[in-house]
């Protein structure tokens, strides 16, 4: 069995030529494109590439998959990746390293969407950098408004259309300022990147509304009490193809929710989640799942037996709900089904 392993840097890269029967390895350099690649590979016809997971993975994998051969993109946060213990590390011996690993099946693969989903997700994701730079914004308007004495009311009272105009009032085109008032012209800055923010973030909202229209794995997970538009958009690019999780325990380690384990002789112990996989899912499961308390009987018996009444058992329990909202979703992607909440209550029981 012929390995063609490539160590990818963003302008050059190592490919390592490795034959499991002899032994014998073979290197070489090339220049990273998709077509200096292509024309590797075409030349060497391998029984098998490696890579490890980066920025260009996608691109060589979408190239290997057009020719036919069988790609595995490697997880490289794996121990058995770590060179931690090792006084040389070179683009030769990543490439040597990721050959041997895959000749032994000791690589953990990595799911590489297709290429409309890579955009769909990017589109996700650059929608939460909108939201995170409107609340820096707010926090900086805050924060010039605090040693002059002005003080905006708290929540989004603070941004209802009354309290902009006022900090319209007190703002001043920074050329008009005084050297004591600069304050003033800061806070025209701020609001204009607001406003600009804004502005880009609803027009991103309505492509991506348009594309969850248009999406019925996205309109099936609306249909769970608890879930919007924007949660179900985030689970289905995440996720992708749910026919690839064989339980729904790989479904929650999947998302960084199952817990740690320590295992030594007599000693047994779980500790915290792994956290491993997507923030952003995790944080849109958080969100989604306070919500499903109030409004989805279910999941709020979920989150009330595990708490059990008691304040330090809240978080907990959320994290619990954040788990089952995960698995339902899983299951309707799976089944190609909407939410019904007697089956959801047999499944439970």
């Amino acid at each position: 069995m012929n390995i063609v392993a490539i160590d990818l840097g963003q302008s050059k890269s190592v490919f390592c030529k490795f034959d499991t029967t002899t032994g014998n390895c073979r290197f070489g350099g090339l220049t990273t494109t998709a077509e200096r690649i292509r024309t590797l590979l075409q030349r060497e016809r391998p029984d098998q590439v490696v890579l490890e997971i980066c920025p260009l993975a996608a691109t060589v994998h979408d190239v290997a998959t057009e020719l036919g051969l069988e790609v595995i993109v490697a997880d490289t946060t794996q121990d058995a990746w770590r060179w931690k213990n090792n006084k040389r590390k070179t683009d030769r011996d990543d490439a040597l390293k990721l050959a041997r690993l895959a000749a032994l099946g000791q690589l953990n693969p990595v799911h590489i969407p297709s290429p409309t989903m890579r955009q769909r997700r990017r589109a996700v994701e650059h929608r939460q950098t909108l939201v995170a730079e409107v609340t820096r914004c707010k926090n900086r308007i805050r924060a010039l408004l605090l040693p002059q004495g002005h003080r905006l009311p708290r929540g989004k009272n603070g941004w209802a259309l009354k309290s902009v105009e006022q900090l319209c009032v007190l703002s001043k085109p920074l050329s008009a300022c005084e050297p004591d008032e600069l304050w003033r012209g800061l806070l025209q800055l701020e609001l204009c990147r607001l406003e600009s923010v804004l502005h880009l973030r609803r027009e991103l909202d309505a492509k991506l509304d348009e594309l969850a229209r248009a999406d019925a794995r996205t309109r099936r997970l609306v249909t769970i009490p608890g879930v919007g538009p924007r949660t179900a958009e985030v689970i289905v690019a995440v996720l992708d193809d749910a026919r690839r999780f064989r339980s729904r325990r790989q479904v929650a380690a999947y998302a960084g929710l199952t817990p740690r384990r320590y295992q030594s002789g007599q000693m047994d112990r779980q500790g915290r989640i792994s956290k491993r996989g997507s923030p952003l899912l995790r944080q849109v499961l958080n969100q989604a799942a306070w919500v499903a308390v109030r409004c989805n009987p279910h999941l709020r018996g979920v989150f009330l037996r595990i708490s059990a009444g008691r304040k330090g058992r809240r978080k907990q329990a959320i994290v619990a709900v954040m788990r089952r909202l995960l698995v339902i979703a899983w299951a309707l992607l799976r089944d190609e089904t909407c939410y019904r909440p007697r089956a959801v209550a047999a499944s439970a029981a």
